[in-house]
């Protein structure tokens, strides 16, 4: 029964927010966060929240005259590999760049930002020289032959450099790219510190461009964990695309239109994007200069790279014509049986910016099997979200601690392995593989955020620290899932709603929402004092609601959060809420001198 009716309203004082969704992706969000605190190598800060972990790897680099401490371990093993490492910096910038508002929404841009720069401060350590590089700390096959924890590591810390002679184009192109995106990251933020990144991303895709060649015939050791299988030439154009963005230089564009053709940018037809192929990424992200007018007169290159972008993204929407991705039974793309979930997340990452893309700029994605409508892409996206999540054959949660269903014994050393702050003893090298590794006891420190390998193409999973396939955690998969859950947040349920009509003069039987208004901060400013305002509204009704005028009264600053109408001090539901479930909220905020704004409901529709 639908409701239209008119209140005033208390204001109480507090701030939080939690928008309706199927799913809490604001505490996904958080938890995938916690996992790159979990992966820290290193001195660990005073702010360290994963308490499970310390201080390890604080002799890298120091036998070959360099120090290479800091950066982040792989996966469950001890290695720093710099090719994915940066793939997954890269991919967090992205995330920052595109969806920073709603980061900030959820105040978690400053632990967004931390884990870039954890990643970026150990790059700039390696690059020290404009043209060469330290790619590898550690190497797999003396890492895999321990099971301990990183702070009792005994497996050699050797580590690998490329240079003019010994080749490695990809991973410089990568790091290049991750300097280049994380630069716009922080431009608003830390302006020194993005100049820095900047020179640093400039002088490595030089370097990678001048000396061409594999990174994985000059460093042997990485062909079994991450070979370069798609070769440099789309970590060259990837490179120069984010150079683009972050500088605005006609260079970094003309080299990936003249090299469009040669480098395979507008040859590829893929189905894969991950930390080896950059295809998709570059055809993406090119797609939006094209979309935003900023072709600089290579327009026609543009819509060669965005119709392979577009062949990528109808593949895995199953619009392609017999071309698409595969899928599992129970809904999820499936492109590998290895740690499948990196592809998921990827790709979906992928879709969200893209269908995001689109709306800003009112178009479609035609595909061979029909068009499609950006909101159509997300609504895709957030069911692959929705599977990880637990929306799935069997009920089971692929993060790692969301939820109550999820895997309990990762293929990860230091979450099957006390914590040193309980059990303050070595454990060796053989002796965690004999205690722990094929102990059938659950995980005694939870690996919050973690994105495990997922399930096999018929959706099966078995939860065994020995199936690293499917229950070992990845840099590369939780990254793209940052951003997956930034833009999440700000979406409404995946469940449809309902509404109905009834004669205007029905009345409420109490107020149909509560207000709680929290001053967050004060500044002075030309000899007045200014205050930010957070309020929270909670639907108290106990019907969904649908519509929602607020009419403020003293309202004298601007607010953000909320569409203003016509009228003044009118404001309506963001275009990202549609409904508002009982007891469910939404945020806005606003900034002013004096007293606060007084908020009545001036007309809304429940049902």
């Amino acid at each position: 029964m639908a409701r239209l009716m008119s209140a005033t309203l208390a204001i109480l004082l507090l701030f939080s927010f939690r928008p309706t969704n199927a799913y809490d992706y604001k505490d996904a969000l958080q938890k995938s966060l916690l996992f790159f605190e979990a992966q820290r190598s290193g001195k660990l800060p005073c702010d360290q929240r994963v308490t499970w972990r310390g201080d390890s790897g604080l002799s890298d680099g120091f036998q070959q005259g360099v120090d290479l401490v800091g950066g982040y371990y792989d996966s469950g093993d001890h290695v720093k590999f710099g090719f994915p490492m940066a793939f997954s910096v890269t991919m967090l910038s992205w995330a920052v760049i595109e969806f920073e508002k709603e980061f900030i929404a959820v105040d978690e841009l400053k632990h967004a930002l931390d884990a870039i720069r954890w990643g970026t401060d150990y790059f700039i350590k390696a690059h020290k020289e404009p043209n060469a590089l330290w790619v590898q700390v550690g190497d797999g096959d003396s890492d895999h032959l321990c099971w301990e924890r990183a702070e009792d590591m005994t497996t050699p810390r050797l580590a690998f450099k490329i240079t003019t002679i010994n080749r490695g184009s990809e991973v410089a192109g990568e790091t290049a790219a991750a300097f280049a995106a994380a630069s716009l990251a922080f431009r608003h933020y830390d302006s020194f510190y993005a100049d820095v990144l900047l020179l640093h991303a400039k002088q490595l895709f030089t370097f990678a461009d001048s000396f061409r060649g594999k990174y994985d015939d000059s460093v042997q050791c990485v062909k079994k964990f991450y070979p370069s299988s798609s070769g440099y030439n789309d970590e060259l154009l990837w490179a120069a695309a984010w150079l683009y963005q972050a500088t605005n230089d006609q260079y970094y564009l003309n080299y990936a239109a003249q090299n469009a053709a040669g480098l395979g940018g507008i040859g590829w037809a893929v189905t894969e994007f991950s930390w080896d192929n950059k295809y998709a990424g570059v055809q993406v992200l090119l797609s939006k200069t094209l979309l935003h007018n900023n072709g600089g007169g290579y327009e026609d290159t543009l819509k060669q790279y965005q119709a392979k972008g577009e062949f990528f993204l109808c593949a895995a929407l199953q619009k392609n014509s017999g071309h698409d991705a595969k899928m599992t039974p129970g809904g999820l793309m499936y492109i590998d049986d290895w740690n499948n979930m990196q592809y998921v997340s990827s790709a979906t990452f992928l879709m969200i910016v893209y269908s995001d893309y689109l709306a800003s700029t009112n178009n479609v994605l035609n595909c061979p099997d029909g068009q499609v409508q950006p909101a159509d892409i997300l609504q895709f996206a957030q069911s692959q979200v929705d599977y990880i999540l637990g929306k799935n054959p069997k009920g089971l949660s692929y993060l790692v601690g969301y939820g109550s269903n999820y895997p309990r014994h990762t293929h990860h050393r230091g979450a099957s392995i006390p914590s040193i702050s309980v059990l303050n003893t070595t454990v060796g090298c053989t002796e965690g593989f004999d205690k722990y590794y094929d102990s059938k006891d659950p995980d005694p420190n939870v690996i919050y955020g973690a994105l495990v390998g997922g399930p096999d193409s018929n959706d099966a999973f078995t939860d065994e620290r020995s199936n690293y396939q499917q229950t070992e955690p990845t840099l590369v998969g939780s990254a793209p899932l940052v951003g997956i859950f930034a833009r999440l947040t700000s979406c409404p349920s995946s469940t449809p709603s309902q509404s109905y009509s009834t004669p205007a003069d029905n009345k409420p039987d109490g107020a149909p929402l509560t207000f709680v208004h929290t001053v967050t901060d004060s500044w002075t400013a030309n000899g007045e004092q200014f205050y930010r305002h957070s309020v929270t509204g909670t639907n108290a009704c106990g019907k969904t609601i649908t519509y929602l005028k607020l009419k403020f009264d003293g309202l004298t600053g601007p607010l953000y959060g909320l569409n203003p109408t016509d009228a003044k001090t009118m404001f309506e539901f963001p275009a990202w809420i549609t409904a508002l479930a009982p007891n469910s909220q939404f945020s806005f905020v606003y900034i002013q001198g004096g007293e606060a704004a007084q908020i009545t409901v001036e007309k809304y529709t429940a049902n």
